[in-house]
């Protein structure tokens, strides 16, 4: 079986490196005749464990290929992926210029059937367009050639897409026609095999599913972070009551976890839209406006703390900052709590050294060099009046203390992801700032 995928940012190169691991044949195409270049050069232009490793696998085997030509992935291609991006506009809504772009292109292109699969995350009724896109290229040249469209939502979470794509918890695949659905079962029969559920429904549906799981996982992130505030007003403790009510079955444990905010290219972008979606169609989704308004007020929870603890005066201060992206095993830094506490604090007068695995150069990308980059996690803290952290790398979880209480000037510790222990903390005489503790 032979598939093209349009798109080679996070989720085409992963989507399409996962396929060709089951053994589809896949040719990536990409405008970007720079990273086409670097990718066929074996050189991986995001941060992914494991990926760069399958990318050299597959394209060894002879079933991974890079191109800037889609007319050349077309030939002989069951199935056309779609994965470009679909930034939020100002409004929230998601821009879809570069998904009916490639729909155009697919239209001009196209000599037999094939089935084209939206990959990228976009609202309800994307696909009806992206059939009419291709249906009027048709008209426009004449000919007829017969083509369905389907609806195939991702759901990989950064630093560790390729388990949640190879052993996924189910495949969506919206459909219209028999025809589709057969082909859509031949390209994930692998998973079939791995007793992997495969829902087949509508297309709208499936464009809704999407959305929908990403809001749930934000709403619960949303109302832990609503929790923890109120458990620092009533003396409780939000780890305490996480535990009790992730033991519930009808809860579970998972995005439970309070914190500074979440980020990333998913939750922020998904629920603005389906919030622009419900406004489209005269409907308030009145619990994903609390979910964003609580998620923009956690992120300057812990400037508040800072300030708080300094009376305001943050002039000449210098903080350690510990991790940069939004979540670990990533270096993506986008709608990241951790941009919003570097303005905050830099516009307050204070000074900033940081250190990240992997996410500094991203970080120097977006924001150049108005704060100091560290070489070691330790050398981020030497002078610094207090330490943060607003990443919780596995690397950070456990560190040696006595070279902390070295580096720092000021032992105080603001921990945006409550991975330390508040009583240890206190026994090793640090002034300690959690959330919801």
């Amino acid at each position: 079986m032979r598939i093209a995928v349009v798109g080679t940012g996070y989720v085409g190169l992963v989507s399409g490196t996962c396929l060709a691991e089951t053994g589809v044949t896949v040719t990536c195409v990409d405008v970007d005749t720079l990273k086409i270049g670097k990718l066929n050069e074996g050189k991986i232009p995001i941060y992914e464990p494991g990926l760069s490793e399958l990318v050299a696998k597959n394209r060894a085997s002879g079933r991974l290929f890079f191109t800037t030509s889609l007319k050349e992935a077309l030939m002989d291609a069951d199935a056309v992926f779609i994965a470009v991006g679909t930034p939020p506009g100002e409004d929230g809504s998601a821009d879809l210029r570069y998904v009916l772009g490639v729909a155009k292109e697919i239209g001009e292109l196209i000599d037999d059937y094939i089935v084209v699969v939206t990959k990228s995350t976009v609202p309800v009724g994307t696909n009806q367009r992206v059939k009419a896109v291709i249906r009027a290229e048709l008209e426009r040249r004449e000919i007829e050639i017969s083509f369905d469209v389907a609806s195939n939502p991702e759901f990989l979470k950064e630093g560790d897409a390729i388990n949640d794509f190879m052993y996924p918890d189910r495949v969506i695949v919206g459909v219209e026609s028999e025809r589709a659905e057969k082909v859509m079962e031949r390209l994930y029969h692998a998973f079939v095999l791995n007793n992997t559920p495969i829902f087949f429904m509508d297309i709208p549906s499936a464009e809704m599913t999407k959305y929908a799981a990403n809001s749930m996982l934000a709403t619960r992130i949303s109302f832990m972070n609503d929790i923890a505030n109120l458990c620092e007003l009533v003396g409780a403790n939000v780890d305490a009551v996480k535990q009790g009510i992730g033991s519930d079955s009808r809860i579970g444990t998972k995005f439970l976890n309070a914190g500074c905010g979440y980020g990333g290219s998913c939750f922020p972008k998904d629920v603005k839209a389906l919030i622009k979606t419900g406004d489209d169609y005269g409907y308030t989704m009145g619990v994903l406006k609390a979910v964003e308004e609580v998620n923009n007020r956690q992120k300057n929870l812990l400037f508040r703390k800072i300030w708080k603890h300094y009376s305001g005066d943050l002039k000449g201060k210098h903080f350690g900052l510990w991790g940069l992206s939004f979540k670990p095993a990533t270096d993506d830094m986008r709608e990241a709590p951790s941009l919003v506490l570097i303005e905050q604090l830099l516009e307050a007068g204070a000074t900033i050294s940081a250190y990240d695995p992997v996410a500094m150069e991203e970080c120097r990308r977006r924001i150049g060099n108005r704060i100091t980059y560290a070489t070691t996690m330790y050398e981020a803290l030497e002078g610094a009046d207090a330490m943060i952290v607003i990443t919780e790398w596995q690397e950070f979880k456990v560190p040696k203390f006595t070279y902390i209480e070295r580096a720092l000037k000021g032992k105080v510790i603001f921990d945006g992801r409550n991975i330390y222990s508040p009583e240890q903390m206190l026994e090793f005489g640090y002034v300690y700032y959690g959330i919801g503790r």
